[in-house]
């Protein structure tokens, strides 16, 4: 999916170059042929309507359909809208997971405006333009469901009478014993912090300590070096400390001290140290003095894929996980995320402690920066798979108004999210306001506050045994191809 990232990258900036040749060839003609004047204004609106409308990291077209498969155990109900409600022909049984298939298409506003699908009292927007198939998350409507008074509508958009309502049986896995895998700080709280605040057995594992992109700390003076070496202490700090607001004490918290964006290169070369790119480190040791155990790679320090590995291997034989929630290994196409999620099933083929459940999660999308779409608060509707995706379960649960802003206050702690917006994207937020509608949370301005504080959080299930099997084969695969070349 990362090759089709590229591919539909490339596709996006080469049709942006044509317009942006033929819109100048045109202002010319019109400065030459009408009136000079024209030229200037022409290219203000132009910037306003592109930062109003046409913004938006979308590699996809609106009209392409979203394709999930759902697990045979998942009902698959016949379902119609009639006057506004939701009918639905079967039972949903214990199901707590509900995801509603159905055509959106957007009106004439729609493409002005981001078209939304009220549920009840829920919201969840869409991509202006959008005529394909998508899915709605009624996790936590049941009772309405059940007798016959979910009214569903559109905003700026419409939706066929037809749907399918996919219904999922999870339990609740609060209750197991969790552990969390963090590439960075903010992770686990952007993805599970509604999770891992209410449950009673849990453990979270930061791999990175997330020293990069620290030009505004050099305002203190500091080389960039040292600039470095501050906001990968600051972040490690969060990484310990924040969970606490979640009842997670720092006992139950480990930062392993890797470096950003090292960790696919340690993966292609395991033996071999990767220091820091930009703080000069490469001493793992220097943020690992407050763990609460001794691990494999504090002998050295040394920063490679094999330390990593055995680190992991080693947390999950003294937490003895159930459970583990880490990023989705082909939704969230962040490196190190991938990464992550491959050392933690490259431990577990050599574990003596395998866990049962993989909780996926995806922070970032290759398709759509603004997944989740919409104001902070509401729904998340399933992201776009515009490529078949695994067949994987979805757990969908709920967090209630008093969760949130717990959420909010903890992304609140954390460093890398307290950075001002820049001076573009402030101005593109008040036209967007002006000219587009769209809101933004008073929580804070980081683009995850609108995100990742939702009624839901989203998680994709899949057995940990399958996952490693298809680790193993990949990366056997992954060594025949090397020794080819």
């Amino acid at each position: 999916m990362t090759a089709r990232k590229q591919q539909l990258l490339k596709r996006h900036r080469r049709h942006k170059r044509l317009f942006m040749l033929t819109a100048l060839m045109a202002l010319v003609l019109l400065g030459l042929l009408v009136a000079w004047w024209l030229v200037p204004l022409l290219l203000v609106l132009g910037w306003v309507a592109h930062e109003a409308w046409f913004a938006d990291h979308l590699f996809y077209r609106p009209q392409d359909d979203y394709r999930y498969a759902f697990p045979p155990d998942a009902l698959a109900l016949p379902a119609r809208l009639e006057e506004g409600r939701l009918v639905v022909e079967g039972d949903i049984g214990a199901a707590e997971t509900l995801i509603l298939e159905v055509r959106v298409s957007a009106g004439r506003l729609g493409r002005l405006f981001d078209p939304q699908v009220w549920i009840g009292d829920d919201r969840q927007d869409f991509e202006r333009g959008v005529d394909g198939l998508r899915y709605l998350n009624l996790s936590g409507q049941q009772a309405a469901l059940r007798t016959g008074h979910l009214c569903i509508r559109g905003r700026f958009c419409s939706l066929a009478g037809s749907a399918t309502l996919h219904a999922l049986t999870n339990p609740d896995y609060a209750e197991r014993r969790l552990l969390v895998i963090a590439p960075h700080a903010d992770d686990a709280e952007l993805a599970a912090f509604g999770l891992y605040s209410r449950a009673r057995d849990v453990a979270i594992v930061t791999l990175t300590q997330g020293e990069i992109e620290a030009r505004r700390y050099r305002r203190l003076g500091l080389d960039p070096a040292a600039a470095a070496r501050l906001k990968g202490r600051l972040r490690s700090w969060d990484s310990l400390a924040v969970p606490l607001w979640g009842g997670v004490p720092q006992s139950r918290c480990v930062q392993l001290g890797y470096y950003c964006l090292q960790l696919p290169a340690m993966a292609a070369e395991p033996q071999r140290p990767f220091g820091s790119r930009e703080s000069g480190e490469t001493d793992t040791r220097s943020v690992r003095r407050h763990n609460p155990l001794s691990l494999p790679g504090d002998a050295e320090g040394a920063p490679t894929w094999h330390n990593l590995v055995a680190d992991l291997r080693a947390l999950l034989e003294h937490f003895r996980p159930e459970v583990v929630v880490t990023p989705h290994p082909e939704l969230d196409p962040h490196a190190d995320h991938m990464a992550a999620t491959r050392a933690l099933l490259e431990a577990a083929a050599g574990s003596a402690w395998r866990p049962e459940t993989l909780l996926l999660y995806a922070n970032h999308l290759h398709d759509n920066d603004r997944w989740p779409m919409g104001p902070a608060g509401d729904g998340i509707a399933l992201p776009p798979a515009i490529e078949p995706l695994p067949v994987d379960g979805l757990w969908s649960p709920g967090l209630d108004a008093e969760t949130r802003l717990d959420k909010a206050a903890a992304l609140a702690m954390q460093h890398d999210l307290q950075a001002p917006l820049p001076l573009k994207k402030r101005l593109r937020r008040l036209i967007q306001q002006a000219l587009a509608g769209r809101r933004w949370p008073a929580t804070g301005a980081d683009e995850f506050f609108r995100k990742a504080v939702r009624r839901h959080e989203l998680f994709w299930v899949r057995p940990c045994t399958a996952a490693v099997a298809d680790s193993c084969a990949h990366g056997l695969r992954q060594a025949a191809r090397q020794r080819m070349l």
